[in-house]
């Protein structure tokens, strides 16, 4: 069986639509380079096509709002069919790509799909408040339809094994650090941050700054565990960073750096893949409800 898709996109500063198709379908190099995202093309051509491809299913169709920009996309990433609306789209397809990150807007592209009984993936952040998010869970039809994540989430550079975590000794100090607004990227530090903390871990104090207040939607987030962890969030705004972890335990530290967007797009891409083939929840709504619950929490 392979699994039709359809994509939705394009939000401002999100590429999304061109890269993840292009992980089922391939792609047309020629056209990928004026797709407005420099860095897709580049590691694009790193991988070895048709072999990097996932294989159980096909973006089959897409929408936008701008006919020429759902062109674009579709020759860029091989995509077969332009939707003309999102009916069109929904009439094609077994399962949708959310592919943008206006947060916002989410409700209003899943709704019809969700009713449906369609698999969603919903491009991070899901929701900026808990009764955004629970109003999305309110039209899932069964558990597990909708898929969303940080990409991030799946990278293994961004991952610690339980023996080097042991070597670390107590962890006392988790400090995250993000390029770019908090709305839009400060998922992309919580929800690795969150794999690294005890099982059941509870905030017990938390302190922001407001992203809200800053011109360039930077923000800043300090959380002290039950574990007795504390963690820093920081989205820097403008200001020049990579995306990083810094691990401090009471026998060393360990810097995570993250480079590699495509190996960990795949892995998300394909774990929504697997969960509609085996019919198993893939994305806790638990846990996509803790990384809302600090997403708000840094615009207080």
């Amino acid at each position: 069986m392979t699994i039709k898709l359809g994509v939705i996109g394009l939000s401002e500063g999100n590429g999304h639509p061109y890269s993840w198709s292009a992980i089922f379908n391939g792609y047309n190099p020629d056209a990928m380079e004026d797709c407005g995202y420099p860095v897709i093309p580049r590691y694009l051509e790193e991988q070895m096509w048709p072999d990097a491809t996932i294989k159980e299913a096909k973006v089959v169709s897409v929408w936008t709002e701008n006919l020429k920009l759902s062109q674009h996309i579709a020759k860029a990433s091989r995509i077969t069919h332009v939707a003309s609306s999102l009916e069109d789209l929904g009439s094609q397809v077994d399962a949708i790509l959310l592919a943008r990150d206006d947060a916002q807007n989410h409700i209003q592209y899943a709704e019809t799909f969700l009713l449906a009984g369609m698999p969603v993936y919903i491009d991070k952040p899901i929701a900026l408040s808990e009764t955004t998010f629970e109003r999305l869970y309110q039209m899932e039809q069964y558990p597990g339809q909708i898929f969303t994540c940080s990409a991030l989430r799946y990278s293994p550079e961004l991952s610690v094994s339980d023996g080097e975590m042991a070597e670390l000794g107590e962890i006392k100090e988790i400090i995250a650090f993000t390029p770019k607004s908090w709305n839009k990227y400060a998922v992309h530090i919580i929800e690795p941050v969150l794999k690294l903390l005890p099982s059941g871990d509870i905030p017990m104090t938390i302190d922001s700054n407001g992203c809200s207040q800053s011109e360039d939607g930077c923000g800043y987030l300090s959380v002290y565990w039950q574990s007795g962890i504390h963690t820093s969030f920081y989205a820097m705004g403008s200001a020049v960073t990579n995306i990083s972890i810094r691990i401090h335990g009471t026998n060393g530290w360990k810097e995570l750096v993250f480079t590699d967007s495509f190996t960990s797009f795949k892995a998300a891409l394909q774990d929504f893949v697997d969960g509609i083939l085996t019919h198993t929840v893939r994305s806790p709504k638990a846990f996509n409800s803790r990384v809302v619950q600090l997403l708000e929490q840094g615009n207080k």
